[in-house]
């Protein structure tokens, strides 16, 4: 392939047409941290925090972002996912 597909003549980005790709198999993984203090890292882990269960609303709002990526990247095509999973772990 010598030529880029998502750029026109002036070099300006630009959607593609999928219509007729053939249907294949893609996995994305997707991997965020914050650090938090030793208070908010026990009411997480205890689950006292005043907003409820934090995993809980963060797994909800990662499945959320998946199935609205188009929406949320540029020029992004719909994708029909089959699923999605969300995994928490600590690095102390």
């Amino acid at each position: 392939m010598s030529e880029l597909t998502h750029f026109n003549e002036q070099g300006r980005a630009k959607m593609v047409d999928v219509s007729d790709k053939s249907v294949t198999t893609r996995t994305a993984i997707a991997t965020s941290s914050i650090i938090v203090n030793e208070l908010i890292h026990s009411q997480i882990t205890e689950g006292t925090n005043k907003k409820g269960d934090v995993f809980a609303v963060a797994q909800v709002a990662a499945v959320m972002a998946a199935k609205n990526t188009s929406s949320i990247i540029p020029m992004c095509h719909p994708l029909a996912l089959t699923g999605v999973d969300v995994r928490f772990g600590w690095q102390i």
